[in-house]
């Protein structure tokens, strides 16, 4: 693509987003902007940001996304088959690989989500470990694209798989400790981001073009809406966990202060 026509596409959409702010703090709340200048900067910046970033993704991650999948799944790098016979899904195992490990490597790296996590961490007073949180998204990022691609090469219909992980979320929603939900939605929002998402649609247009009888437009989308539900259900299994830990610590403890000694109970009291 053009330099000059992606500025100029950029633009045109950031224009439309300035226009509303200004127009809401001028006409409607009637107040200057404080520090007019650095916003003004700040808005250049987002614009050159994003449009580099577009050139980017079209010089870089998109093809190297699809190269990767062209490679992987290239005749002769597949185990060999005789002549006539069915390849196994079990054969396309370096692709499952790769997908596991670029899924939780662009989710840790993930800005929004770092975002989410330290944000989190702060209003928890601590209770919730950032790094922690990073790590259960990434795991449910990697196994949603994990899942997506053996789904391309299956070639079976993602309706099935969407209905699943739907119907887990809800099982999960209803046992899950209420204060990490919200989050735990959110987290499966933020990971579908700047860093994730071009590297996943590249990865699945080019599986699914690469794999014979399958469609890039009908089996080469639909994992990043696999991508969002399962850090849902990690970051929620992870707080389960957690839960169930405390509930076991608690009785644990409880147990152990009921059989102690009786003398040992009257020291504690009277303390």
């Amino acid at each position: 693509m053009n330099l000059i026509t992606i500025f100029w596409d950029t633009l045109r959409d950031i224009l439309p987003i300035a226009a509303i702010i200004f127009g809401f703090q001028f006409i409607v709340i009637r107040k200057r902007v404080k520090h007019l200048s650095q916003v003004l900067i700040g808005f250049f910046m987002v614009w050159v940001g994003l449009s580099l970033f577009l050139v980017g993704l079209e010089q870089a991650l998109f093809p190297m996304g699809e190269l990767m999948a062209t490679q992987l799944t290239n005749y002769d790098f597949l185990p060999a088959v005789a002549e006539g016979a069915q390849r196994h899904w079990s054969d396309y195992y370096w692709v499952y690989i790769f997908a596991f490990a670029i899924g939780a490597s662009t989710t840790i790296a993930e800005p929004s989500l770092i975002a989410v996590s330290i944000k989190a961490g702060e209003i928890s007073g601590g209770t919730i470990d950032p790094f922690m949180l990073r790590l259960a998204v990434a795991l449910g990022m990697a196994f949603g694209i994990t899942l997506g691609v053996w789904r391309i090469v299956m070639g079976w219909p993602l309706q099935w798989f969407v209905f699943a992980a739907y119907c887990l979320v809800i099982i999960q929603t209803l046992r899950s400790p209420k204060s990490i939900i919200p989050l735990a939605f959110d987290s499966g929002g933020v990971t579908t981001s700047t860093i994730t998402v071009p590297i996943i649609a590249a990865l699945g247009l080019g599986l699914a073009s690469s794999i014979p009888g399958r469609s890039a437009l009908m089996d080469g989308f639909g994992m990043i809406a696999l991508a969002c539900l399962f850090p849902i259900i990690t970051v929620m299994g992870y707080a389960q966990i957690a839960q169930w830990k405390d509930k076991r610590k608690q009785t644990t403890d409880s147990l152990s202060y009921s059989q102690a000694p009786s003398s040992t109970k009257g020291d504690k009291n009277a303390l």
